[in-house]
């Protein structure tokens, strides 16, 4: 059975600042801007003068589709084009999800699935699995290294089951789970990602190289 890295798991949180940047963060880039209010000239009719300027004892207008009448145009409405995301860099978006992944093993929700349980691509084979390790009824997110279709037809019909990649683990998901479960080649996976050994080896090759050249 795999054991937890301490430097994903084991981080001893004071601070959950950087975790709620990062939640917020998520929201934020998950939120669409569709929404769009008509301006005054946006507003069908309006053409014609409602009264006389002069005369009626009535305060002046031009239009019946100003913004303070009835069925107007809106004063400093959306426009469809508002952006709501909030970047994060790369290096505190990762500790943000170990230190969401830590907070959860301290909180005993994180469970490794040994790699003799396999998925056939039954719901019924996914339940059971669920049920034996006693997270029926509990918000489960899977931790899988690749979607295949075995796996996604497994976990689909489940309702309080959500798939995720390891490389595509994220704050949000994490926090509002309340059982985290990976397969050693996912835990695995995912250590490599926030801990960035292929960045580390690919750096390193990169640095081999230019020394071979420049010994040339």
């Amino acid at each position: 059975m795999a054991t937890l890295n301490k430097d994903i798991f084991g981080l001893d949180v004071q601070n959950h600042e950087l975790v709620k940047l990062a939640y917020d963060s998520y929201l934020a880039n998950s939120r669409s801007s569709h929404a769009k209010t008509l301006k005054r000239g946006e507003v069908r009719g309006g053409g014609k003068k409602p009264w006389k300027q002069k005369g009626t004892g009535r305060a002046r207008f031009g239009s019946t589709r100003n913004p303070i009448w009835r069925h107007g145009g809106v004063a400093f409405g959306r426009t469809g084009n508002e952006n709501f995301t909030k970047k994060i860099a790369k290096s505190a978006k990762l500790l943000a999800v170990r230190q969401a992944l830590s907070m959860k093993n301290a909180e005993k929700a994180v469970f490794i699935l040994d790699n003799k349980v396999q998925l056939d691509g039954k719901t019924k084979t996914a339940a059971k699995v669920i049920a034996d390790m006693g997270l029926d009824g509990k918000n489960v997110l899977a931790v899988c290294v690749e979607k295949t279709p075995e796996v996604l037809r497994s976990t689909n019909n489940l309702p309080n089951v959500k798939l995720v990649r390891a490389t595509y683990l994220n704050v949000f998901d994490i926090m509002n789970a309340d059982a985290i479960v990976f397969s050693e080649v996912a835990l695995k996976a995912a250590e490599d990602w926030l801990l960035g050994v292929e960045a580390e080896a690919s750096a390193s090759k990169i640095a081999d190289k230019t020394e071979v050249k420049e010994e040339k």
